[in-house]
């Protein structure tokens, strides 16, 4: 541009020359106005330009304010780049104040089971609200309230919810240091749950069975990322209570650690649990990781038949992402021990508790089409766990059979709507329990 002003003036002086004075008046009349109407050209292109540029600091500005959660505590599970084509990271938060950003993210479900279409079924799975405050550059607070099933009362299903609700300072080495309730950096979906950042109407079962996604626990917790790649997360939290075991329910079989948690709810807090977690993004694309929660479960509850109990749950993940390529894998085990007096107790009953449970699953997707508005991503995953893997030893004739090892086959496909709106589809089929074989279509957004 400097350059196109410099050749005018050169022009205006060439005019000014002998050799331009030979033009006529008229002539150069009209060439000063044609000079005249470039400038202005160039007038309105710098306006423009700068009002570009405004407007990029300003969403520079807005990503740098945006909340650790929900979608960039993801980064504690997945590199940006391992992500799906839209991710809550990518979505455009609104912004209450120069301080505060407020997002959301939810989704809406439709089931219908491959052997009896009369279960049919659609729900609103989810929605929740965030809000990020930051009191200065290094010091934030994160909150989240979550909303399930649409509705919430003494008669319905639906559940309202803290999500997160946590203070984070960091320091002048990149340490970072929070407190109150957060996520635990557990497998890849965990802390990276909203609905455009995982394939599939349904979060997967090893990471909802095994992991109790969303999983979050009252605590401290210190983590930093290195120059080299890596990253670590340690805490000191609640832990879970066994006490709520109930044996005469499916939940147990369902989510061995879904079944007892407290979500921050009147924890008993008289055993607290350890966790640490390291992952390693050296290669670009390219996640290595893994992560232990250990404690004692018993709360020191009178008259409990397990008060030494303790859970030990471990898991290793990997992603990569190679070109238009999305590959993961997740492998997650969890024990409980000293639990022989307590299922002693619960002899007859149908749920006793495990001495193990395991999963895994493999998943590879392949983003097939996009252009500046829409992506179309394939998928196909195939997971195997077992809820009860194993039991302690029983007296003879109380022996409990363990639970079968279920394998799921999930394909189908994401296609994303702009930055921030994904609609999906899949067919799921059970190797064990054929019943439930079904038809899921969703709506799911995030920002």
């Amino acid at each position: 541009m400097k350059k196109n002003i410099l050749a005018q003036a050169i022009a205006l002086a060439l005019m000014a020359s002998p050799l331009a004075a030979s033009a006529s008046e008229a002539e150069l009349l009209k060439r000063l106005d044609k000079l005249a109407a470039e400038v202005e050209q160039l007038k309105a292109e710098l306006a423009a330009t700068k009002k570009k540029t405004d407007t990029v600091e300003q969403r520079q500005d807005a990503l740098a304010a945006a909340p650790a959660a929900p979608a960039a505590v993801a980064v504690a599970a997945a590199p940006a780049a391992a992500t799906p084509v839209s991710t809550a990271a990518a979505s455009p938060a609104a912004m209450l104040g120069p301080n505060t950003v407020l997002s959301s993210y939810g989704e809406v479900n439709y089931t219908r089971p491959r052997h009896d279409s009369s279960n049919a079924q659609t729900d609103v799975a989810r929605a929740v609200i965030g809000i990020t405050h930051r009191f200065d550059e290094k010091t934030k607070m994160v909150a989240e309230f979550e909303w399930e099933h649409a509705v919430t009362s003494a008669s319905d299903k639906g559940e309202t919810e803290v999500e997160q609700l946590y203070v984070e300072r960091e320091f002048n080495n990149g340490l970072r240091a929070k407190g109150g309730l957060f996520l635990i950096p557990a497998g890849l979906l965990n802390t990276n749950h909203e609905p455009t950042a995982y394939y599939g109407v349904y979060r997967n079962f090893v990471e909802t069975a095994i992991i109790p996604s969303t999983w979050r626990e009252a605590g401290l917790g210190l983590s930093q990322t290195l120059d080299n790649g890596l990253s670590w997360d340690t805490g000191l939290t609640t832990g879970f209570d066994l006490s709520k075991w109930d044996a005469s329910s499916a939940d147990g079989r369902t989510s061995p650690l879904g079944s007892i948690h407290q979500e921050g709810q009147m924890a008993k807090s008289h055993d607290l649990s350890v966790f640490g977690a390291l992952n390693w993004r050296g290669v670009p694309g390219l996640l290595l990781g893994g992560s232990v929660f250990t404690g004692k479960v018993g709360q020191k509850t009178p008259d409990f038949a397990a008060q030494d109990a303790r859970l030990t749950l471990w898991d290793l993940h990997a992603r990569y992402t190679p070109g238009k390529w999305d590959l993961s894998a997740v492998y997650a085990r969890g024990t409980i021990s000293n639990t022989e007096a307590l299922n002693q107790t619960f002899a007859g009953q149908p749920t006793p508790v495990p001495s193990s449970f395991y999963g895994w699953y493999t998943q590879a997707a392949y983003q097939l089409w996009k252009n500046s508005d829409y992506a179309l991503t394939p998928f196909v995953r195939y997971e195997r766990f077992n809820t009860a893997n194993g039991y302690a030893a029983m007296p003879a004739g109380l022996a409990v059979a363990t639970g079968p090892n279920e394998g799921v086959w999930t394909t189908g496909l994401n296609f994303n709507v702009g930055e921030g709106v994904v609609l999906k589809a899949d067919y799921q089929k059970f190797k064990v329990d054929t019943a439930r074989d079904r038809f899921n279509l969703g709506l799911g957004y995030a920002f």
